[in-house]
C-alpha cells in the first residue's frame, strides 16, 4: 500500500524518537519551540511554498516506496543546480535534481558510526556537555554532519565522530583533510566532534569545533593553520555549542551558538563584535547571494533583524540549501528535506 508523504513523515518522525537516535539532534529540532523573543518565528510569512520533495522513490513491483532518510543533516546545492542529501544510513550522501529526481549515490566517504548524545547535567561543570558512543551503540554514518560547496565548487564533508573535515573535488576524490581521523584533540592538527565549515572571501576556512570542544578553528586557503578562538561559557565570545559557520562578503563571521540559543559575530580574526540573543535553539545558518543570512527557517539582515519566515518547519540542523532560482531546501534531523519554492 503506497503511504502519502505526510504519514511516512509522521511514522518516521515517532520512530526517531522511540529509538532515541540522537538526544542531541532531537533536542536541537525543539529547542525554539517555547518561543524565544527574537525567534522570528511570528513574523511576516514569506512568498514561498512548500513542495513535495523528492519524487517517490519506487518499489522492487514498481510502486512508490518513499525514500528512508535517516535524520537528514544537511543539505547542500551544487554549481549544477543539482542538490545534496546528507543523511545517517547506509548511503549518506545522495544527489537530486531540483524536481526531486534522483542522480545517484556518492559513496567516496566512510562516515563514523560514532553517535554525539548528551552527557548528565550533573556532570557539566568545567567540560564538553556532549560526548560519542562508538561500537555497537552508534549507528550507520552516525558521523554525517555537514555537507557545503564552497566558491570554487569543491564539496565539504564535516565527519563529527571521525574528528574530521574532508575537501572533496566534484569527482568525489579527497583533496585535503583537515584534524587527525580517529583522534579527538583542541590543537592545530585535532578537532574534537568538529560540526560545520565556511569560507571567507579570500578563500580562508573556519571550522566550528564543536561539540566536544567551544572553539572555531581558522585556516589559509591550503589548510594551515592560522588561529583559534573561542571557549565554553556564556559570555561574549564564548560558546556552549558552535554548530555552524559561515562568513558574509566583509569577511565577517557567524557562529551559531545553539546551546546558548544566540548567533554570535566576529571579524576575520576572532574579535567579538555582537550577538542576536534569544534566536532560538536552531543551529542552520546560510548567507544569501544579496547578503542576508538564513537562521533556520527565518531571514534576517545581517545585523540580525528579522526579515521574515518560512510558511512551514522551523530550524534546521545544519542544513540550508540556497538554489539559484531562490528555492530554500532544510534538512531536518526527523527524516526528511522541505523544499520551499519561491513564488
Amino acid at each position: 500500500m503506497a503511504i502519502s508523504s505526510k504519514a511516512r513523515e509522521t511514522h518516521l518522525g515517532l520512530c526517531l524518537v522511540a529509538l532515541g537516535f540522537s538526544v542531541i539532534g532531537l533536542g536541537q529540532q525543539t529547542g525554539g519551540g517555547k518561543g524565544s523573543p527574537n525567534d522570528g518565528l511570528k513574523s511576516r510569512v514569506l512568498n514561498y511554498k512548500l513542495v513535495a520533495w523528492p519524487l517517490e522513490a519506487k518499489s522492487a513491483a514498481g510502486f512508490d516506496a518513499g525514500w528512508n532518510f535517516i535524520q537528514v543533516a544537511a543539505v547542500a546545492a551544487l554549481p549544477n543546480g543539482n542538490i545534496l542529501v546528507l543523511h545517517r544510513g547506509a548511503h549518506p550522501l545522495l544527489e537530486f535534481e531540483p524536481s526531486g529526481k534522483f542522480i545517484r549515490s556518492w559513496d567516496n566517504v566512510a562516515f563514523s558510526e560514532g553517535k554525539v548524545a548528551a552527557i548528565p547535567q550533573k556532570d557539566w561543570e568545567n567540560r564538553s556537555h556532549y560526548a560519542a558512543v562508538y561500537g555497537p551503540a552508534g549507528c550507520d554514518s552516525c558521523g554525517a554532519h555537514t555537507v557545503r560547496v564552497d566558491p570554487e565548487q569543491n564539496i565539504w564533508l564535516v565527519d563529527a565522530g571521525s574528528h574530521v573535515v574532508y575537501k572533496t573535488n566534484q569527482q568525489g576524490k579527497v583533496l585535503m583533510q583537515l584534524g587527525t581521523k580517529g583522534a579527538a584533540g583542541t590543537d592545530s592538527t585535532h578537532f574534537n566532534l568538529p560540526t560545520d565549515v565556511g569560507f571567507a572571501p579570500n578563500g580562508d576556512i573556519y571550522v566550528s569545533d564543536g561539540y566536544g570542544s567551544a572553539r572555531v578553528v581558522k585556516f589559509t586557503h591550503d589548510g594551515k593553520y592560522l588561529l583559534q578562538f573561542g571557549k565554553r561559557g556564556t559570555g561574549p565570545g564564548e560558546f556552549g555549542l558552535p554548530h555552524n559557520v559561515v562568513v558574509d562578503a566583509r569577511g565577517r563571521v557567524y557562529v551559531s551558538d545553539r546551546d546558548n540559543q544566540r548567533v554570535e559575530v566576529f571579524d576575520a580574526n576572532g574579535k567579538f563584535l555582537s550577538q542576536w540573543a534569544g534566536t532560538g535553539g536552531y543551529s542552520a545558518l546560510a548567507i544569501t547571494k544579496d547578503q542576508k543570512i538564513w537562521t533556520g527557517s527565518v531571514l534576517r539582515e545581517l545585523d540580525g533583524t528579522v526579515i521574515g519566515r518560512l510558511p512551514e518547519g522551523v530550524g534546521a540542523h545544519g542544513g540550508i540549501a540556497l538554489h539559484p532560482s531562490g528555492d530554500v531546501y532544510l534538512g531536518q534531523l526527523r527524516g526528511i528535506v522541505q523544499k520551499f519554492a519561491k513564488q
